[in-house]
């Protein structure tokens, strides 16, 4: 475990701290870097009044690049801030920084935002959705992530998914002549893990895959033709193209898999060019989802405004935190446009508890990705969330409900990881 911290003593108590005209402070904030089953990027803050609150900043592949950020650049300016000034904060650490956006600075600044948004409701004695707005459904409902290499295996994934209790289900598939397509848990990856658990491979170097898009587009109808046989209509079914297609493929495949009724299909091509998916959108009824990759409200502005999209992907993690995120949902339920908030095991606990407070508070909520942590994070990070027959809660806990054990964390030190990267046949470097 790494851990940067910065503290001054703590002034005053509990009691005398939320009276009028008794500015509470923050006296120390922590950045704890460790790495159960994977990397995990935590600030924890402390008021002068006891109160402690946990943000996650973690990016896959570039965590020590967060952490320095934080502890470099936003810590020292968060000692003496008061924590209750939760919207003052965002805009003083996006604006006054003057370089805006990007991956880096906006999950600092999400680290910090969710963090202060932990200590107000702890303060307030109440679970987060509640200062959200109180619960606007019983359950957020959830998809898993099935896989195979070949359709009996993929039937077997999607069979364990249901028994788990998924209810909605994300289908990614082998694709013949191609010998590592992502999202496929049973190919071989690093240290014997699950290649979709964790694809980011702790190894010095990335791993070089390969890809070929016109194999990936003959197979995939047939796949989804097989699953809907054996499934039948009523089962949600998903798929994760993961950036990979230009636009004009992009509207082929989803004009393929019209007659096999997806709930979305997610990432079809790169969307920094927001203009593209108005081709995409001209050509097919498939749903889209987008975003996973986005940072703020300004990468959605065009696809929200002329409706290019049906999901909202960005984490919480990755896009400014709750403050931003709810502002960047908000401005989307004007266009009937709903969220599918990122939240595979890159995103940690933490970040995963803000997700559902959120979910479970805002009117247009369509989805929750969520993939089971692996058990040396479930003992790092102690969790009030449950999943239940395809729905997750976020518990009635005070705060977020998550806690950190500091001590199991220091028991599982950083290690250098990376995600694959692709080539084409000729040796092209392709979206991965």
């Amino acid at each position: 475990m790494l851990r940067y911290r910065l503290s001054r003593p703590r002034g005053r108590d509990r009691t005398r701290s939320y009276q009028k005209g008794t500015p509470v402070q923050i006296i120390a904030a922590d950045v704890i870097v460790t790495s159960p089953d994977r990397n995990f990027v935590t600030l924890k803050i402390t008021t002068d009044d006891g109160f402690t609150g946990l943000g996650d900043g973690t990016l896959n592949g570039r965590e020590l690049s967060v952490a320095s950020y934080l502890a470099d650049h936003v810590v020292p300016l968060l000692i003496g801030r008061d924590p209750q000034r939760i919207e003052d904060t965002w805009q003083f650490l996006y604006r006054s920084a003057y370089w805006r956006r990007g991956p880096v600075t906006m999950a600092a600044i999400a680290a910090v935002d969710v963090a202060l948004w932990d200590i107000k409701a702890k303060a307030a004695g109440m679970p987060l959705y509640q200062l959200l707005g109180g619960a606007s459904r019983n359950g957020v409902m959830a998809y898993g992530h099935a896989s195979g290499r070949d359709l009996p295996e993929l039937f077997d994934s999607i069979r364990r998914h249901l028994e788990l209790g998924y209810r909605s289900i994300r289908v990614q598939t082998s694709v013949p002549g191609i010998n590592a397509v992502y999202g496929v848990a049973a190919q071989p990856s690093a240290g014997g893990r699950r290649y979709d658990y964790e694809p980011a491979q702790r190894a010095a170097l990335p791993a070089e895959e390969d890809w070929d898009t016109r194999a990936y587009l003959r197979h995939l109808p047939g796949v989804f033709e097989a699953v809907r046989n054996e499934f039948g209509p009523e089962l949600p079914l998903l798929h994760d193209g993961h950036h990979r297609m230009t636009p004009i493929q992009a509207a082929r495949l989803g004009k393929d898999l019209e007659p096999y009724d997806l709930f979305w299909l997610e990432d079809c091509t790169p969307a920094e060019n927001q203009e593209a998916l108005r081709l995409v959108r001209r050509h097919t009824t498939t749903p889209l989802a987008i975003g996973e990759v986005f940072n703020t409200v300004w990468d959605y502005q065009t696809l929200i405004s002329e409706q290019l999209i049906d999901y909202v992907r960005s984490a919480v993690t990755h896009t400014g935190g709750i403050t931003a995120m709810r502002k960047l949902l908000d401005y989307a339920a004007q266009y009937q446009i709903k969220s599918g908030i990122h939240g595979p095991t890159d995103i940690s606990p933490v970040g995963m508890a803000a997700a559902l407070h959120l979910d479970l508070a805002i009117h247009n909520f369509g989805i929750q990705e969520y993939m089971r942590h692996g058990p040396a994070t479930d003992e790092v990070f102690l969790q009030s969330f449950s999943f239940t027959d395809g729905y997750l809660h976020p518990g009635e806990q005070p705060g977020l409900g998550v806690e950190l054990d500091e001590q199991a964390a220091a028991r599982f030190p950083y290690q250098p990881a990376y995600l694959p990267f692709n080539r084409l046949k000729d040796g092209t470097i392709h979206d991965w």
